[in-house]
């Protein structure tokens, strides 16, 4: 655990966003090796398969991953405030709550399944492997909120590197698993999503068996599984709009799989390893606002708010030089990296214009992610929601339609960043007005 409410601002903020940028890494680079072995051993519709999939599966977690988002808010701050009771129960009462909704959502998304895809307008080329791996992936959906949502307390409670063996367990062996899966049994696409949950389900085996034997905050046993509803109810208070937050997104993520495939299936395919790379050179500037937010938490309920507003600045100032950096690398490799999934000169082009058109507004990007850290660790997520809602429904939704209809594919990318520039002044203003700093819930 790391007591996040004294010393240097931003070497604080840095060294506690170090290892969850590597684990990170390590996380989205999985999912990259997935679509690598997919795109180069199954082929490209197997590729677009796994992409039309995966809004699925974040539009049937988002609600879930933004009530624990406030639940780890609450547990920052108890945490901060010294309320070591309240940071158990909390615990507890998280653990309970994601285990009946994974089962909910799970067999929710399996009985749906073809009405959902069918909805999305998936062309029944790649129709039947999108059902396939989506089905079995939601089959081990109570590990993913398992594995996640301990690495999310962790970082709340200001361990940030217990999590980063956590993630360099799972990558290792996704890897291995996808190997032998794929190449080795011919489990085809199936076998990618086994993959992925055959290697959360033995990093959080190794969590519960590390964190029982060290830990005396966390601890996985049916004596410390208490569900509290005040508790509960706080947490919903602060992560209910968040839940509304990531399902809007989610489903603005499907949306813009709906609007991309009404191109061929090269488009989906190209989107898919595109979004891929964007995810993982996106880590910095996420994971820097991820510190921040559990700095917040616990600042603000230790009552110290000048510490909060220095260890913003420092956060923007970092994620900015890392988010040039990264933009840089991004436009100059772009053509190389989207080659490591396909040898498809027609996926590549799409998929090239995609990353430089986007990492050209990664500062952009980042300076919101920063602000929403910042909102997110004190407690403050309902303005957040309005905002999001504008600029995915009102700005980048809307103008994707109009711009691919009027000058094809790279329409939808632009108006991507579109969305995040209105999305970047309506929260930098609401953070000006300072409304956000009564917020917290330690002691409430």
């Amino acid at each position: 655990m790391r007591d996040l409410t004294y010393g240097p601002e931003g070497r604080l903020i840095f060294r506690f966003a170090i290892p969850l940028i590597i684990g990170n890494i390590f996380q989205q680079l999985y999912n990259v090796v997935d679509s690598i072995i997919v795109g180069k051993i199954l082929g490209e519709q197997a590729l677009a398969a796994v992409g039309a999939s995966f809004p699925v599966i974040y539009t049937l977690i988002a609600f879930v991953i933004g009530i624990g988002s406030g639940a780890t808010v609450v547990i920052s701050q108890y945490f901060g405030a010294r309320s070591y009771e309240e940071v158990k129960r909390a615990i507890g009462t998280f653990y309970i709550f994601i285990f009946f909704a994974s089962i909910v959502l799970s067999a929710a998304g399996i009985i749906f399944s073809h009405e959902i895809f069918t909805l999305l307008k998936i062309g029944s080329d790649i129709m039947p492997e999108a059902i396939s791996y989506f089905s079995v992936y939601l089959l081990g959906l109570f590990i993913y909120f398992g594995f996640y949502s301990t690495a999310s307390i962790l970082r709340g409670l200001g361990d940030s590197k217990t999590p980063l063996i956590f993630f360099t367990i799972s990558t290792l062996a996704n890897i291995g698993f996808d190997l032998l899966f794929i190449i080795v049994f011919e489990w085809g696409i199936e076998g990618a999503a086994l993959a992925t949950i055959a290697a959360q389900g033995g990093a959080f085996m190794s969590a519960i068996l590390i964190l029982n034997r060290r830990q005396h905050l966390i601890h996985f046993s049916r004596k410390s599984m208490v569900f509290d509803w005040e508790i509960f109810k706080k947490s919903v208070r602060i992560g209910l709009p968040t839940g509304f937050q990531q399902v809007f997104i989610a489903l603005g993520m499907m949306a813009l799989i709906r609007i991309i495939n009404n191109f061929d299936t090269t488009v989906l395919a190209a989107y898919t390893a595109a979004s891929r790379i964007d995810a993982l050179t996106s880590m910095p500037a996420t994971n820097l606002a991820s510190a921040l937010a559990a700095f917040v938490g616990q600042n603000l309920g230790a009552g110290q708010l000048k510490r909060i507003r220095k260890g913003v600045r420092a956060t923007l100032f970092m994620s900015w030089g890392l988010s040039l950096g990264v933009m840089l690398i991004v436009i100059l490799a772009g053509e190389g990296l989207m080659s490591l999934f396909t040898d498809n000169k027609e996926v590549i082009k799409y998929g090239k214009d995609y990353l430089v058109i986007i990492s050209s507004f990664y500062p952009v990007f980042a300076t919101m992610f920063t602000m929403h850290g910042t909102l997110r660790g004190a407690g403050d997520t309902l303005i957040p929601m309005f905002i999001t809602m504008i600029s995915l429904w009102i700005v980048r939704i809307p103008l994707a339609a109009y711009l691919s209809a009027q000058i094809g594919v790279v329409g939808i990318w632009w108006a991507i960043p579109c969305g995040w520039s209105i999305g970047l002044i309506g929260t930098i203003s609401y953070y000006l007005s300072g409304k956000w700093k009564n917020k917290g819930v330690a002691g409430k």
